[in-house]
């Protein structure tokens, strides 16, 4: 068993995942609260918005999976699928805009994709580890291109959007290709 002892400040594993749970929760809830700011501002300015929380974000690449699809995988409830299927049916989204920040090992963002000529918006707001970042990324380099895909839970498609700025999801993106978790001291042997 180790020992512990006088001067040994350091906080253990479980303290640290505790905390980080803490600020993982609290990040979200800021993303959450900017996406419904955002909507109240455009619903007062006349667009016809549709704000999502996706119950799960994955970055995917063609190594992760048996297709060669990759980008953003976001999980939307499917009271969200009519309306988000309704708006992709009547509009082309070809802009987008990209708010992101980077909290203890995961990227919390929110997706704006933007119909002009029709004065419509989807915000997706999602939220994943940074480790599971790198693949989508080198992907995304070589093909000079990203996306992002929305799916039920049941992985029925409901919509897929190209963006061509990887840097708008990931600022200095080299910084991501050889992201590496640190484990050393997590699983010590007794």
């Amino acid at each position: 068993m180790p020992e512990t002892g006088a001067g040994d400040d350091e906080p253990d594993y479980a303290e640290q995942i505790a905390a980080s749970a803490d600020v993982h929760k609290n990040a979200w809830q800021r993303t959450l609260d900017d996406m419904e700011a955002m909507a109240e501002e455009l619903e007062a300015d006349g667009w016809e918005v549709l704000p999502i929380a996706a119950g799960h974000t994955a970055p995917t690449n063609p190594d992760a999976g048996a297709t060669d699809r990759f980008g953003f995988v976001h999980v939307v409830p499917g009271n969200k699928a009519e309306p988000f299927e309704q708006l992709v049916e009547t509009g082309s989204f070809p802009k987008y805009r990209v708010f992101r920040n980077e909290m203890d090992g995961r990227i919390f963002m929110l997706t704006q994709l933007i119909d002009p000529d029709a004065e419509a918006t989807i915000l997706i707001a999602g939220n994943f580890p940074v480790r599971h970042a790198p693949g989508l990324v080198k992907t995304a380099l070589k093909e000079d291109e990203i996306y992002t895909h929305v799916q039920k839970l049941d992985k029925t498609h409901l919509g897929s959007f190209r963006h061509d700025d990887v840097e708008k999801f990931f600022p200095d993106p080299h910084k991501y290709t050889g992201y590496q978790v640190d484990f050393e001291g997590v699983l010590d042997e007794e």
